[in-house]
Parts: C-alpha cells; structure tokens; sequence
C-alpha cells in the first residue's frame, strides 16, 4: 500500500465529563497511513491526556517496524507522563495485504470490505478471560481490562491481520452499544460513515464516549467524489 487512503473519524463525549477517547494517524512521504484509536482508562483529563499521548506516538511509529512496536513506543510515551494516565490502545499498519493489527484492552478493529464486516481483535477484559474458559461472566466484568498501554508486557499484545482494504476501529462506546450487524447496516450506507456509527451508539443511549475510525474500501473510495471527514 503506497497510497493514502480515504478515511474519516468521528466522536462524542456522551454523558461523560471528559472526551477520554483520541485518534492518530500518520503518513510518511510514499507511504499508506497507519492509524491509532486510544480509549483513556476512566473519566479524568489525565485519561484524555493519556489517550492522546498513545494514539500520537503509535501512529508515528516506523511502519517497517509492525505494530507492536508502535504499541511499545505508546508505552513509552505514556510511562514518561506524571505517572498518572492510562488507556487501551488499537493500532494499524499498512502491508499489501491489508493491514497488520496489534492491541491491548478492549478497543476493537474490523476488516471491512463494503459488505462484510469481521472483528479481527479479541477483547483482552475480564468478561472475555471468563468466556473463553467456558463461564458465563458478571456484568461488570465487562468493563474490566486486563491488558493497557501502561502495563501490557510485550508477550500480552494482541496481533492480527485484516486482510481486506478497509478498516474500522472502535472504542467500546460504540462496539458495546451496537451488534456487528447494527454496524455493517449503518456502514452500508454511504453518508453514515464513522458519524453515522457514532451517532447510533449515542443514540442507543450509550453511556461512554464513542469514536469510530473508517478507512474506505478502495472499491468504494474510488466511486466517492466527496470524502467524509469528521474530526476527533
């Protein structure tokens, strides 16, 4: 991928004090972009910070060198605050292929081809640890990460690969308030977007912040004469 694609993003605070979710992205000269989504641990301006250190530094992170490089150097950047700020991270660097994938927490990303959509992360929290050893978790478990920017040790962070040209990442005020097929229908129209799946969650009554990331699939990217930007 030697091109920069069309991608937009979008965000509400919600009902929260603090916007504690941020978005990177970065390309150099010749190069596809690489994106970042931070969700900050809680509601505090040293979540906010937190998360927008992470998103910036992962971003720019060299693509040669995959992302969960891009993940460490977010942990550097993090750990060199005051010591206080934390948040989950999801981050995408472009190959040929689509894009490689790396996270930790519960932020989410999607390969996403104009039809079909795929989550190809999986949630590092305590509901998820409880599912996959075959018991029904609480409630609350469900907000309760096991892995985060600040404390994640490299063998922790999650990998994968969507292999399609498009892209969604989420933070969990979107992905927790709509089902998967919630959002390929609000991605299959062409308005809606990240504002679109941004304004659903809200919609539903979600509680959190909620920010969505869409890279266009280049088969729809071509047919857009107008792309849809939404600032974070």
């Amino acid at each position: 991928m030697n091109s920069t694609p069309i991608w937009h993003t979008a965000s509400e605070r919600g009902p929260r004090t603090v916007n504690a979710d941020a978005v990177g992205a970065f390309a150099r000269h010749g190069h596809s972009a690489t994106f970042a989504l931070a969700d900050g641990v809680g509601d505090s301006p040293a979540a906010a910070r937190a998360a927008r250190v992470a998103a910036s530094a992962a971003a720019r992170s060299l693509e040669e060198n995959g992302p969960v490089a891009a993940i460490l150097a977010a942990q550097a950047a993090v750990r060199a605050l005051d010591g206080k700020g934390d948040a989950v991270l999801v981050v995408a660097v472009p190959f040929e292929g689509g894009y490689q994938v790396a996270w930790v927490g519960d932020v989410r990303a999607y390969a996403w081809d104009g039809v079909l959509l795929h989550q190809v992360t999986h949630d590092h929290t305590l509901a998820q640890y409880f599912r996959d050893h075959g018991q029904e978790p609480a409630p609350h478990m469900e907000h309760v990460v096991t892995t985060s920017v600040r404390t994640a040790r490299p063998d922790e962070i999650g990998t994968a690969v969507a292999g399609t040209g498009g892209l969604v990442l989420t933070s969990d005020g979107v992905h927790k308030q709509l089902s998967l097929t919630t959002m390929r229908d609000v991605l299959a129209r062409p308005e809606a977007g990240a504002a679109g799946l941004v304004e659903t969650a809200i919609g539903a009554g979600g509680r959190d912040n909620a920010t969505a990331l869409v890279v266009e699939p280049t088969r729809l990217a071509d047919l857009r004469t107008i792309p849809i930007v939404t600032a974070a």
